[in-house]
């Protein structure tokens, strides 16, 4: 079974906790993880790129000069794509990235994900995070309590844990998410995952 080490609201260490087996102690599944992951990132893609064709080009068909005579290179229009100002040859076109992914292999690629990071011991649980106001300062000195600073670290918040959330917006090693929203590839982009135990329930006890 996977475990955690379990910190107080000011960064000491308490102990080690097991980790829901469901959601941190399966067999990763990397073929799943790479799907979503691949999906996540072609679906945040527009797809707007678009290069002109020659029907889209200032100019015209006509023959510039005489095939023969002239010295110089055969040239049949003035919008060939060897021509300055003339069109892009096989350029990009606009078009849709989206993928979909069943929701089965998506439930099962943030499990992976989870349990990957898991068994890597950068699971961190915290009692709770007792922010009355937003305190960068003090999310510093917590954090480089419990040995977090400066390791590329993504915090789940919970909608009650809105000032964890101002204290860290201007951290640059830090990252955050709300506990409903994240996925995949948030997992796997952050060396640590951290959250509390109001934030676990809440991710253990959703639909994922």
């Amino acid at each position: 079974m996977s475990k955690a080490k379990l910190y107080a609201s000011n960064g000491e260490f308490k102990s080690e906790v097991d980790l829901p087996a469901d959601f941190f102690g399966i067999e990763p599944n990397e073929v799943t993880i790479y799907l979503a992951v691949k999906a996540i990132l072609n679906n945040r893609r527009q797809g707007s790129a678009h290069s002109k064709s020659k029907s889209e080009i200032s100019g015209g068909t006509r023959k510039p000069w005489k095939q023969k005579g002239t010295g110089n290179a055969r040239a049949g229009q003035n919008t060939s794509p060897i021509w300055v100002r003339g069109n892009k040859a096989h350029g990009p076109k606009k078009h849709k990235y989206f993928e979909k992914v069943n929701k089965k292999v998506k439930r099962l690629a943030f499990r992976s994900a989870l349990s990957s990071r898991a068994k890597s011991g950068c699971i961190g649980l915290f009692e709770k995070f007792d922010f009355t106001a937003p305190k960068t300062k003090e999310f510093l000195t917590i954090t480089s309590k419990a040995g977090f600073e400066l390791k590329n670290v993504l915090f789940l918040a919970t909608p009650e844990e809105r000032n964890l959330v101002r204290s860290l917006s201007n951290v640059p090693w830090a990252r955050w998410a709300w506990v409903k929203d994240v996925n995949t590839y948030d997992i796997m982009r952050a060396r640590h995952i951290v959250f509390s135990q109001d934030a676990l329930k809440f991710l253990t006890g959703g639909a994922r």
